[in-house]
């Protein structure tokens, strides 16, 4: 029973592994459950068997990229800048392009927008952790200013504006955004405006 088990959570996992490949890869509906299972070596019905439907294959693919998206970033110590910006960046390069997928079709599509609303959530929860020093003094609406201006210059976009439209390097992009994070740490509160 132990052996059959662990049979049917390696397929699971290896569907799994094919659907965050194709996910990452792909628009949603430019990927086929019949082409996950084909990446994963099992019969279409056992992709049905384990998710069900597109949909849920995809809410568990989601699930998963989130999960190695959090790995990567909260390896780093709060107050690196540095490493946390690196962080951040190569974890664009993996999944920026599925990101920036996944927002195009947020209005369209039902289940983007759980993710998606998730990951906005996270997303300040780790600048706020990762950029505590540049808060920890700060109040109010000044406070709330200087967290939308971190929470905006480590964005998906800011990303897609300075890698792909700019077509900036790794380690200029990386450069670029610890120089506007470094500005934002070292600002005073510069008065209530």
């Amino acid at each position: 029973m132990a052996t059959r088990a662990a049979a049917v959570q390696v397929t699971r996992e290896r569907i799994l592994e094919a659907a965050c490949d194709a996910f990452l890869a792909s628009w949603y509906e430019d990927v086929t459950l019949r082409d996950v299972a084909a990446a994963a070596d099992v019969a279409l019905q056992t992709v049905i068997n384990h998710f069900g439907t597109k949909e849920a294959l995809y809410g568990a693919a989601f699930d998963r990229i989130d999960d190695l998206i959090k790995a990567g970033r909260y390896e780093v110590e709060p107050g690196d800048v540095e490493g946390a910006v690196a962080a951040l960046i190569d974890d664009y390069d993996r999944t920026g392009d599925f990101l920036l997928r996944a927002l195009a079709e947020e209005g369209r599509l039902t289940i983007v927008q759980a993710g998606l609303a998730r990951g906005r959530r996270e997303h300040q929860a780790w600048v706020e952790h990762v950029f505590a020093a540049a808060l920890a003094s700060l109040r109010g609406a000044v406070r709330r200013r200087r967290l939308a201006q971190l929470v905006a210059v480590t964005d998906v976009y800011t990303w897609k504006l300075l890698r792909r439209d700019r077509t900036m390097s790794r380690d200029q992009t990386v450069l670029a955004v610890r120089e506007l994070v470094e500005a934002l740490h070292h600002s005073t509160e510069g008065g209530r405006r």
